[in-house]
């Protein structure tokens, strides 16, 4: 087996994890809207898709157009970087429980969550996110990816996603 057959692999499991999460989400979805969810933000959540789906793509597209080769001491540390980035991803989930969404979905006057990952950062979430998308692509060195992806998905969360989730927890959940 080839490293790039490798990487390929290491692209679908994540999007296999993704497949989960989107899963995962419908279902909190159903629970939030049960609840008087009041959903914030959808007019970024398409671009956020494109671009979470170009990270599953394009690093591909690079390594096989750019010719780009393996290297070790660059691969196999952003390879463990995508695996802690997924372990901080899913202790976030776990933490937030039915509140957690790939969409931005508040139930009116649920309490905050301020445990696990979330007693630390404000947003740990896409520091799982924005560690992902910079080490995943550096697997097999395609670095032009990992930078865009970083650039791009920057704009996405502190110019939309992020302000959108504030307001949306400023207008609807309990005072912090």
């Amino acid at each position: 087996m080839t490293v790039l057959t490798l990487f390929v692999v290491v692209l679908a499991a994540t999007a296999l994890e993704r497949l989960v999460e989107l899963v995962l989400s419908a279902r909190h979805a159903r629970w939030a809207f049960d609840r008087g969810g009041v959903e914030r933000g959808r007019g970024h959540f398409p671009a956020m898709v494109v671009l979470h789906t170009a990270l599953l793509v394009a690093p591909v597209v690079e390594v096989v157009v750019a010719d780009r080769p393996f290297l070790p001491w660059l691969g196999w540390p952003a390879l463990a970087l995508v695996v802690a980035a997924q372990g901080l991803r899913w202790w976030c989930i776990a933490t937030l429980g039915p509140q957690w969404n790939t969409r931005v979905i508040v139930v009116a006057g649920a309490p905050l969550v301020a445990r696990g990952p979330y007693a630390r950062l404000a947003h740990p979430n896409y520091v799982a996110v924005a560690l992902e998308g910079l080490a995943l692509p550096l697997v097999h060195t395609a670095w032009v990816t990992a930078v865009a992806f970083t650039l791009l998905n920057a704009v996405l969360l502190l110019g939309f996603r992020i302000p959108a989730e504030e307001r949306a927890l400023a207008d609807l959940a309990p005072a912090r």
